[in-house]
């Protein structure tokens, strides 16, 4: 089985364009194949990888709940074996990467059955890759519910702030909450303001926070007005061009990381 990151951090902190730029270091840089889950039930990886997801888990789990119940399922197939079409059918293949959203979390009258079912079969489709790079909802319900529980590697992803801080302590001392076991915590900081020579820096209490709770940082991304130009265009952030603030401190902060990735 490859190695398996994820990514975390609460709404609006950049997690996502995180994830994307992985991905792409890693197919760059020839790590080998790799998996994208977007497990956000916001579902914006694809967009930000600048690809279209149709379908997610979350709609073939409500097709097939609907089916069992109305009695129309498919005969002469088993559900653990409909299942596992489903989410090769739901997979989106692109160059160096396929990609499968999860979407609507499990709601408390969801089909508990199908629910272990794809687990399963997601489970058994990541032993496939060389990498498997999750982006996370902050609460990490998705890392909480898989059956394969070793993750290799968690980024945390915060803005400049207090709260975005305290955010990703808490996302810290959740993984020690569940059965998850995880190799290694780093954090990131994005959108970090410049200081006067023009290099992102945090203030002061930011540092001592960081530094007090233990937070091991992996890098700094500056505010670049470009990503949010792409932001605002819909273009895909995997396009922003290399020599930017941003792409150069991500590249940064993953070169440090080699030794995790």
């Amino acid at each position: 089985m490859g190695k398996i990151i994820a990514v975390a951090g609460k709404g609006g902190t950049g997690k996502t364009m995180v994830s994307a730029l992985l991905i792409k270091h890693l197919i760059d840089d020839n790590r080998g194949s790799v998996l994208a889950v977007d497990a956000d039930p916001s579902t914006n990886l694809d967009l930000t990888l600048g690809i279209t997801t149709e379908e997610t888990v979350g709609d073939i789990r409500e097709e097939t709940s609907q089916q069992v119940s109305s009695g129309t399922f498919m005969q002469g197939i088993s559900k653990p074996d409909y299942l596992e079409l489903r989410i090769y059918q739901a997979l989106v293949e692109e160059k160096g990467f396929d990609l499968l959203a999860m979407g609507r979390p499990e709601g408390p009258g969801c089909y508990c059955a199908a629910n272990n079912m794809l687990r399963a079969s997601i489970d058994r489709l990541s032993r496939s890759y060389d990498y498997v790079v999750i982006d996370n909802e902050a609460g990490l319900e998705h890392l909480s519910r898989r059956t394969t529980q070793n993750v290799d590697l968690l980024l945390i992803v915060s803005d400049p702030t207090m709260r975005g801080l305290a955010t990703a302590e808490r996302v810290a001392h959740l993984i020690e909450e569940l059965k998850t076991q995880v190799g290694h915590i780093r954090l990131i900081v994005n959108r970090v303001p410049p200081n006067e020579e023009g290099k992102p820096e945090l203030a002061p209490q930011l540092e001592t926070f960081i530094a007090d709770k233990q937070l091991q940082l992996a890098g700094l991304i500056p505010l670049d007005p470009l990503v949010s130009e792409y932001d605002a265009a819909g273009r895909p952030l995997v396009e922003l061009p290399e020599e930017t603030p941003a792409r150069r401190a991500v590249k940064a902060a993953f070169d440090s990381l080699d030794g995790l990735l």
